[in-house]
């Protein structure tokens, strides 16, 4: 496990996957190819991890094989991890057909449904004749679940799993993600001993009901943006009365040691906004959109 951050490794045997590992393959089992689309600041580091893990999990698996809108990112993930690891597909295409597992990382509902859409029209005219499963990533609108598994369940052996994923790039760096997942039990046991410990630290089951993890993923982002205004505030308040923002952190460090708040503390503290490394400001816009009141209707009674 040369590749893998240590802690994950340590992770493993703690229980961080709600569901028993699958049986043993065979000797003449064919292993999983897994295809990955988009590479944004989460997709990228999520990708490389898991290309270094699954190429020696089992030992001898097919390089992972990712696609990017500007093919430029996924031929630097090649060079980043090794050719061994990681190949570049040519089209979307070639990603619905020769892969096992499909797992997305993209920008908003616009895009995800339009990948899904492409995937379709391919599957349709080439049904596959074995088991494959779509694994979302992204942060969606709830009902835009059902949207997808119409889209997918009408292709014969396919299989929709929504895994929103939790965690700041830094975090998707060092695979201390957490994942929600949703969807048909069998497929999550399959897939969440592919992302775990690969690219995440923990697997949180939802249920069977696709809606549930992008929901619960709106609920956690509610909180994080709770918490950006209270810290906002604070450090405001403190600057105007001339108390000092340095003292509003080392209050939250010694009595709120929570990291989500110590690390975004510290990016006010400091103005350290560079979206270049970590998430962009359209993503945030877009994921604060979606909370409090578009979801807040959408299960009102």
């Amino acid at each position: 496990m040369a590749d893998l951050p240590s802690h994950a490794v340590h992770k493993l045997s703690k229980h961080e996957v709600p569901y028993s590992r699958p049986s043993t393959p065979g000797e003449h089992h064919q292993t999983l190819q897994i295809g990955w689309v988009g590479l944004g600041a989460m997709g990228y580091r999520m990708a490389r991890n898991l290309a270094r893990y699954h190429a020696n999990h089992p030992r001898g698996s097919p390089p992972l094989l990712v696609w990017n809108r500007s093919i430029g990112k996924a031929h630097n993930l090649v060079k980043e991890v090794g050719a061994d690891k990681a190949s570049v597909a040519q089209s979307l295409a070639e990603i619905a057909t020769k892969c096992d597992v499909i797992i997305c990382s993209l920008a908003n509902d616009a895009v995800v449904k339009s990948v899904y859409h492409q995937f379709a029209e391919v599957l349709k005219e080439r049904p596959p004749t074995k088991d494959k499963t779509f694994v979302e990533t992204s942060t969606i609108y709830p009902t835009v679940a059902g949207e997808l598994d119409s889209i997918i369940s009408a292709i014969p052996h396919c299989h929709l799993l929504t895994s929103p994923i939790f965690g700041p790039p830094a975090m998707a760096d060092t695979a201390k993600l957490i994942i929600a997942m949703s969807g048909n039990y069998g497929c999550k046991k399959q897939v969440a001993y592919l992302l775990v410990p690969a690219i995440g630290r923990r697997v949180l089951d939802l249920g069977g009901n696709l809606e549930k993890a992008p929901t619960f993923k709106l609920i956690g982002n509610s909180l994080v943006l709770g918490v950006l205004e209270l810290l906002a505030e604070a450090f405001t308040l403190a600057e105007k009365t001339g108390v000092g923002e340095e003292l509003v952190q080392e209050y939250v460090k010694e009595l709120m040691p929570a990291p989500l708040m110590i690390a975004y503390g510290e990016k006010m503290l400091h103005d350290t906004f560079d979206g270049s490394k970590g998430f962009e400001i359209n993503g945030g816009i877009k994921d604060a959109a979606y909370v409090p009141p578009p979801l807040t209707c959408l299960h009102a009674y």
